[in-house]
């Protein structure tokens, strides 16, 4: 079976069959190709419904719950986002989709230059990658529009809360080692609203404000 078709059964079997309406993330995930983030001798998993390990004891996640996270983002096109775990970079593709300008930050500096690397080869020119600790989020670039956390904290970290633009939007997994909620947290001039979602489970966000590591 072709990639392209692969993908279309993955949208609408994963994705639009659970509950996916936002069109624009729909499309993002009918254009990027999942094939070429899985590394080599995964490539028959790329469009299952699972996260797929991408080495160092990380995963990238199944596609339902990143196109459930970036829904809850509700990223615009002239917004620019921080991603806190870079990965394979599939979602960080999926965000360069969305987005005008992407700031991603990676824990370790081998699947930073990995993902950049196929991130360039694809032709995403609106990508900066960072190795650094995600968890006090990348200050320099601030404020974001939208704030998207690939990695467990067992609390919602103030960096990322204060990085916010007006209107912001923070979307992360909060809770224990083993089972974590989706929450979205929005800023409203100096307050904060926060929302319980959907039971996940992510790899540890290790750093500053997150696990120890």
């Amino acid at each position: 079976m072709r990639l392209e078709k692969k993908r279309e059964i993955m949208v609408l079997r994963q994705l639009m069959l659970r509950g996916i309406t936002d069109e624009r993330v729909l499309k993002a995930f009918r254009s990027v190709p999942r094939d070429r983030f899985i590394p080599q001798g995964r490539d028959i998993d790329a469009y299952q419904d699972h996260p797929i390990p991408i080495g160092l004891g990380q995963t990238t996640s199944q596609p339902y719950i990143i196109a459930r996270m970036l829904e809850l983002a509700t990223i615009h096109a002239a917004d620019r986002v921080l991603e806190v775990g870079t990965g394979s970079g599939y979602q960080t593709a999926l965000l360069a989709e969305l987005a005008s300008q992407v700031f991603s930050i990676e824990r370790f500096a081998e699947l930073a230059s990995r993902a950049e690397a196929i991130l360039g080869e694809i032709g995403y020119n609106n990508v900066h990658v960072t190795v650094g600790d995600g968890s006090c989020g990348w200050e320099e670039w601030a404020p974001f529009d939208a704030v998207v956390v690939s990695a467990a904290a067992p609390w919602v970290p103030p960096p990322l809360k204060e990085q916010l633009a007006a209107d912001g939007r923070l979307v992360l997994p909060v809770g224990g080692t083993f089972m974590q909620n989706l929450v979205r947290i929005v800023r409203h001039e100096s307050e904060f609203r926060e929302e319980l979602h959907e039971g996940c489970t992510f790899v540890p966000l290790v750093g500053e404000h997150g696990h120890a590591r």
